[in-house]
């Protein structure tokens, strides 16, 4: 009986090809655009949690300036200086390892190439800290730190724009109206989670680029690593503490600084993520609904023109579970098949919007589950009421129908 039915459904569906080919639109339509939007979510939250790990989970970050941005009441931000690093590393428990640096907008020069890149100084602390490691030529020295010298350590950007393929270590570049000898080549980091691009920079011995291209010792930002057995939040309380109590500022008075922990803002945003891939889900779930009723529809149209033939098969003995589990079984061949090309279609959409993207692709085996089990249970749900439909037809009066 159940093969029989399979052969009655598949028989009916390829008489109308064109007309189910399109009523299974819907339904294609409906499971590709789930699975696109549930994988691309999935690969940019797990996107912005790499790019955390590549900085490292037990870090902080210590700026100038207020919360809001921008300079406080009218007057310009007030920067750190040395005694400030100093006093993060000494007075403030769970601190492993502090790195101070500077830095400054420039335009890089070699031959006739040249791009706009930033500066920036930095102390031998700055590599274990922000996890970062040369890949061509060496890091800088005790004698670069010291002497004052101007020597740097390019970004794969600025490689690219200035060197293309050629080996940059050991040639001398111009970064504003100094001169400075390429060392080494920094690992690519490639975009952060904000969008800028981590490997358009340069990296030169904090003193040298004080007194060579700032002109004076600030220090306009901080890092800090926190100690293994530190909870991130706790100690950055303390250097909350700490840098308010340094910069006098009074208890209702709002802080003239910001300290930020990776870990939170990478939470935020991928719960911001997920908020919105369920929210787009649940839109692009929303035309599965619309394809289950064109289904509805066009088997409704079907019982009709098939009138006579249904009241044939009743009056010679069908019976009229016979009858409803043949347009049952066709409305969900309808929607079965609709599923599994949406999810082809889903899964490949989604593979070439991470490629182009830069996402991770990962497949989520429940959601490709859910949305083929979903798209057949449409066919169930909205196959139905033509099933009964077609199964209480009264055979005399199908017989007469024209």
């Amino acid at each position: 009986m159940i093969w029989n039915t399979l052969l009655l459904a598949f028989r009916a569906l390829r008489r109308n090809l064109m007309r189910s080919l399109l009523t299974m639109l819907g339904i294609v339509i409906g499971v590709a655009a789930v699975i696109a939007v549930v994988t691309m979510g999935t690969g940019a939250s797990l996107s912005v949690t790499s790019q955390v790990s590549s900085l490292g989970d037990k870090l902080l970050f210590i700026n100038p300036g207020s919360n809001q941005g921008g300079p406080q009441g009218g007057s310009a931000i007030r920067q750190f200086n040395q005694k400030d690093v100093q006093a993060v590393a000494r007075e403030v428990s769970g601190i492993d390892a502090v790195s101070p640096s500077v830095s400054s907008s420039v335009t890089a020069v070699f031959g006739n190439n040249n791009w706009q890149t930033s500066v920036t100084g930095v102390t031998e602390e700055y590599f274990p800290v922000r996890n970062m490691a040369v890949v061509r030529g060496s890091v800088f020295n005790q004698l670069h730190y010291q002497s004052g010298r101007l020597v740097c350590i390019i970004g794969k950007t600025v490689r690219e724009e200035l060197f293309g393929a050629v080996d940059p270590v050991g040639s001398t570049i111009r970064i504003g109206i100094a001169a400075c000898e390429v060392v080494g080549e920094l690992e690519s980091k490639g975009q952060s989670s904000f969008g800028n691009d981590q490997d358009n920079v340069i990296l030169a011995p904090l003193r040298a680029v004080q007194s060579r291209l700032i002109g004076n010792e600030d220090i306009t930002a901080i890092s800090a690593s926190v100690a293994s057995w530190a909870d991130n939040a706790e100690v950055k309380v303390r250097v909350e503490q700490l840098m308010r109590d340094r910069r006098n500022i009074g208890v209702q008075d709002a802080d003239d600084f910001r300290v930020m922990d990776p870990t939170e803002i990478a939470g935020v945003l991928s719960n911001i993520t997920g908020v919105l891939t369920l929210f787009l889900s649940a839109i692009a779930a929303v035309s599965l609904v619309v394809g289950g009723i064109g289904i509805m529809n066009i088997m409704l149209v079907s019982v009709t023109e098939r009138t006579r033939e249904i009241g044939i098969r009743l009056a010679i003995g069908a019976l009229e579970k016979e009858v409803l589990a043949q347009f049952l079984v066709e409305a969900v061949i309808l929607t079965t098949l609709g599923g599994v090309i949406g999810v082809a279609l889903g899964l490949l959409a989604s593979y070439a919007a991470s490629q182009a993207l830069s996402f991770p692709f990962i497949v989520s085996p429940s959601v490709v589950m859910f949305a083929f089990l979903f798209s057949a249970l449409v066919g169930v749900v909205f196959g139905y009421v033509p099933a009964r439909r077609a199964a209480r037809l009264d055979p005399i009066e199908a017989l007469r129908h024209e």
